[in-house]
């Protein structure tokens, strides 16, 4: 069973900063995407491939950073500058081959919520 287990996330005034972390564990071949998504339409915040490409929604970019760490299967968003309409419940996503010769899946977390607000 591969699972999704994120941390960080809270409550940040506007032009503060936050740090979310997922890690992937179980059972599994390998993991190809990785990123963050918000809200139940899963709209994609950042993306990085297991060799580090980026891609980042136009709105973060240049304020928030994802990064990975292939060796403890996980990822990091820094988030800074944070603006109010960051405000939302973000996801971790992994794309995972169980074993070789099978198909990637997507997992997802249970979600974080971050709130920006004075």
């Amino acid at each position: 069973q591969v699972q999704l287990v994120e941390s960080g996330g809270g409550l940040a005034q506007p032009g503060g900063s936050l740090t979310l972390s997922c890690e992937v564990s179980g059972s599994f071949e390998t993991i190809d995407n990785m990123g963050w998504y918000t809200g139940r339409q899963r709209n994609l915040v950042a993306i990085i491939t297991p060799d580090g490409g980026t891609n980042y929604l136009p709105a973060v970019k240049g304020r928030f950073t994802i990064s990975r760490d292939n060796a403890k299967n996980s990822i990091t968003l820094q988030m800074n500058n944070l603006k109010p309409e960051d405000t939302a419940v973000y996801y971790c996503f992994a794309s995972v081959r169980k074993n070789i010769g099978r198909s990637f899946h997507s997992h997802w977390g249970r979600g974080t919520q971050v709130t920006v607000s004075s």
